[in-house]
């Protein structure tokens, strides 16, 4: 295990040099600049911002540059946009909210797909499969921005019966984690149910039911151990990506969090926010990954890590 942990995270400091490579090279190739706005400054104005955030030199020693400074001080870089304020204080900041408001997704999403989907399975081609796989399959198709507008004008416009911005009390909270988890919630019930349909044909589970074995207890004992790692392999990247903010749906109930920054750093042309945000967001995907290999050999003993 530790020697797979040592090769896993060698690993990944790699793919992070990678991927903040090939952002910081992407960015140049956008058309338009950081300080470029409706009321356009003068050109002496824009050389002397230029010169002041070091964006006149070379794109190979801004690179040298940037790199120096986070890998030996893990200094993301100071907001062009947002005048004086570091990318690392934005992340502290924002990550928080984004992080509690995912995690309460996920969690919603598990706690309603894995049992969905086991009691689809369960009662494979009757009314209750095909209802459930029906709503499935719509939530699977519906983006959840479309999912967040109609929350937002049914609830909040016709009905009043939720706040539809911020989240300033536990109620704020209800619309955004239905909007972010009806799709993983969709997704993950899909995955139970073909997983544990191919797990409730095993030879074993034959042997369980012979040998007297209630259905709760075979199904909660060996089928559902088996039947729940591919939703563990999709629950790394779904963490990463909830956790770090929904872009749209953050911007549509107006939440203060990391998704906002996203959007805003590229529409703004904000070069370090635009690393910061890609380089956070690739470093917290490949941890929890690391996580999910590690959960793998937890719940089944069988799986070899090399």
């Amino acid at each position: 295990m530790g020697g797979y942990i040592i090769k896993r995270v060698a690993s990944a400091i790699i793919t992070i040099f990678a991927v903040a490579t090939i952002t910081f090279f992407l960015m140049f190739l956008v058309p338009g600049g950081p300080f470029l706005a409706e009321k356009a400054p003068t050109p002496q104005t824009i050389e002397a911002l230029e010169k002041k955030y070091g964006l006149d030199q070379p794109v190979v020693v801004q690179y040298a540059n940037y790199m120096k400074r986070l890998i030996f001080k893990l200094d993301l870089g100071t907001s062009l946009k947002k005048r004086g304020q570091e990318i690392n204080d934005i992340i502290r900041v924002r990550f928080p909210v984004s992080a509690r408001l995912g995690a309460i997704s996920v969690c919603t999403a598990i706690c309603l797909g894995i049992p969905l989907g086991s009691i689809a399975a369960l009662n494979r081609e009757k009314w209750l499969d095909r209802t459930i796989m029906a709503i499935s399959t719509v939530g699977n198709a519906i983006p959840s921005f479309v999912v967040a507008t109609v929350l937002m004008y049914v609830c909040g416009v016709v009905l009043r019966i939720l706040p539809t911005f911020g989240l300033t009390s536990p109620a704020h909270y209800i619309l955004p984690v239905i909007s972010l988890s009806f799709y993983p919630t969709a997704y993950i019930s899909r995955l139970t149910r073909t997983s544990m349909l191919d797990v409730l044909g095993q030879d074993y589970m034959r042997t369980a039911k012979a040998k007297g074995l209630s259905q709760f207890k075979s199904l909660f004992k060996h089928a559902l151990r088996n039947a729940v790692l591919p939703v563990v392999t999709y629950l790394g990247p779904l963490l990463a990506f909830i956790m770090t903010g929904n872009f749209v749906v953050e911007r549509i109930f107006t939440i203060p969090g990391l998704g906002s920054e996203f959007i805003s750093s590229i529409t703004d042309r904000d070069y370090p926010l635009i690393m910061g945000t890609t380089i956070f967001l690739a470093t917290l995907l490949i941890i929890l990954n690391v996580f999910v290999d590690i959960a793998y050999k937890i719940i089944d003993p069988r799986i070899k890590l090399k």
